[in-house]
């Protein structure tokens, strides 16, 4: 019997980690999350395809252009870094411009 509240109590504490390690990793601006009409994935998917690479960063702002919601992506392929911002209520592509060199 006491093994099992050990295993429960472990399983417990364990589960508790893991919640807390996905808050950790919440995106910026999560905040603004119910404002939009994009998910975070859908929007991911169309930075990608916008330039392919992996992404770094991310974020949900509020900025001028668009609906004045938007992701921004820092997506690192190659030696450069794009920044591409995707609308969050439209899906549509706001910005795709070069960061800068990767420092590599």
């Amino acid at each position: 019997m006491n093994k099992m509240i050990m295993n429960i109590v472990s399983c417990s504490i364990i589960a508790t980690f893991v919640v807390i390690g996905a808050n950790a990793y919440a995106f910026k601006g999560q905040k603004y999350s119910k404002e939009t009409k994009i998910s975070l994935a859908e929007a991911r998917h169309i930075a990608l395809k916008v330039y392919p690479g992996k992404i770094i960063s991310e974020e949900l702002e509020h900025e001028r252009g668009g609906s004045g919601l938007r992701y921004s992506f820092d997506i690192r392929s190659h030696k450069s870094t794009h920044e591409v911002g995707v609308d969050a209520v439209t899906g549509k592509v706001l910005e795709n411009s070069i960061e800068g060199p990767n420092s590599d």
